[in-house]
Parts: C-alpha cells; structure tokens; sequence
C-alpha cells in the first residue's frame, strides 16, 4: 500500500527514448491561453481607457473663458475666467460658481 502511494507522488513512468510531454514547449503552451487572454484585455479595456483619459486630459488643459461645459455633476454653464486649478462658471444671470477642473465632464457643443 506505501508502494503505490510512493508512486503516485513520483509521477507517470517516463518513455525511454521519447521527448518528455511536459517540457519547455509544454510550459509555453500552458500559459499561451493566459497570454492570450492578456492581448485581448489590452485591446478591449486597456487601450481605449487610456486613450479616453488622455483626450480628457487634453481637453482639461485647452479650456477656456467663454467655453460652454457641463460638470461631472449635470451642471451646464459659461467659463468666466480660469485660474490653475479652479474655473468660475456662469450657470444664470447673477449665479456664478467656482469648480475645481477635473470637474469638468465636457464641452458643450455650440
């Protein structure tokens, strides 16, 4: 009985003469489905996430007084004047508002 529990831990008997199955080459195409699997996250959700972050990004830097922007929040309204990290927003005649930039959803189309 120890026997064969001594050489069920040992593993399957090896071929003499023939290339183990289990090599280098198996090792590859064992984590080939994982590379796999890596390529197509990269294409689908890696990419186009940082694509969009950086259009964002350089939308965030090129706004400017007069330009009409809606805020993460729902809020549409007029750039009064930009400071380095903060705009002051128009939303009606005698509203205005201060928010931070990365506030910012969007420009407005005009």
């Amino acid at each position: 009985m120890f026997a064969d529990i001594v050489y069920a831990m040992t593993g399957a008997p090896k071929n003499a003469g023939n290339a183990e199955p289990g090599g280098t080459g198996g090792l590859f195409y064992s984590f080939l489905p994982l590379i796999f699997i890596f390529v197509i996250f990269y294409f689908l959700l890696i990419r186009p996430q940082s694509k969009k972050a950086k259009d964002h990004k350089t939308m965030l830097e090129n706004l400017k007084k007069g330009d009409k922007i809606i805020t993460s929040g729902g809020i549409h309204g007029l750039i009064e004047s930009i400071d380095a990290d903060t705009l002051t927003i128009k939303i009606a005649e005698n509203v205005k508002i201060k928010a931070s930039r990365s506030a910012v959803a969007g420009i407005r189309e005009k």
